[in-house]
């Protein structure tokens, strides 16, 4: 063998033997917030369930103590729409109540949770498809705070929120979600919070417990089977389903953050419904576990 072609294959035998061992010293040191974390969809209802106990709020606390810790929590919530999309980076989010006529006790609350500033600062890095500005302004909305203080009572994992471009149409935020899909390998939890069905022009308060409308069930019923079969193109353009669309979804808020988990469901991810049921006969509070 030529002097030369002994050298080469000793350094690429060398460099090999560094390389798999870089490797299997890392797989073998991966931090338990490094598994893949599953999406949620949270119905959240009633800024009021953040105070009651309740057959929504009890399910949640179960949920959280079954979900792996995340390393970090991003909201996206029905009650930060924008124009433009924004990521907020603040070390330490302020309070928001922002809703009306409510018991004092519910202005009380406080979730203590920091910020997710390291990570909230790669998100305009990871969207390609639209500018991404940072944001110290905002904080914790009660679309966060009324799921997370059942869900992570202890408050103990920092929590971050991305706004929702209210202007832009569903395929736009379906674009833009699945581009936050390596969060979820660094055990970001990434929780979507709205309601599938939202009408509070003819919500039933406060009989929490009132029957749902039927096309509330249609409507709801209807996206569970698109859900169930991987037909994320029907559930975009939902207005198609018909008049029960109309009643269900007035205007989008709180449908978006749907778009956002869904988008983010990967080919082996199962789904399943860890909440079913109707607040106040229009709410539908249906939960969706992706993963």
């Amino acid at each position: 063998m030529k002097r030369y072609d002994f050298i080469k294959q000793l350094t690429l035998g060398t460099l090999c033997m560094v390389t798999l061992n870089t490797w299997a010293k890392r797989i073998g040191n991966l931090p338990d917030n490094e598994l893949i974390m599953p999406v949620l969809f949270i119905g959240h209802g009633s800024p009021a369930n953040a105070i009651e106990t309740n057959d929504f709020t009890q399910t949640l606390v179960q949920l959280g103590e079954n979900l792996p810790k995340p390393s970090a929590i991003l909201c996206i919530s029905a009650h930060w729409t924008t124009k433009g999309t924004y990521v907020n980076v603040s070390p330490n989010p302020k309070m928001i109540y922002d809703m009306y006529g409510f018991p004092k006790e519910l202005y009380e609350v406080n979730y203590p949770a920091k910020g997710a500033p390291a990570i909230a600062k790669e998100i305009p890095k990871l969207i390609l498809t639209t500018k991404v500005k940072t944001d110290t302004e905002w904080g914790f909305d009660h679309g966060t705070w009324s799921i997370l203080k059942h869900l992570y009572p202890k408050a103990d994992v920092p929590v971050f929120q991305m706004s929702i471009d209210y202007n832009k149409p569903m395929q736009f935020h379906y674009d833009l979600a699945k581009q936050l899909n390596s969060l979820r390998k660094k055990g970001v939890l990434i929780i979507g919070s709205g309601n599938l069905t939202h009408n509070l022009r003819i919500v039933d308060f406060p009989n929490i417990n009132a029957a749902p409308r039927d096309w509330a069930l249609e409507f709801d019923s209807k996206i569970k089977l698109h859900i169930d079969k991987g037909n994320h193109r029907a559930i975009i353009n939902y207005e198609k389903i018909g008049a029960s669309a109309k009643l269900a979804v007035p205007e989008p808020s709180h449908f978006f953050p749907l778009i956002y988990a869904l988008a983010l469901q990967d080919k082996n991810d199962g789904i399943s419904y860890f909440f079913e049921k109707f607040h106040y006969g229009t709410l539908s509070m249906r939960g969706v576990k992706i993963g």
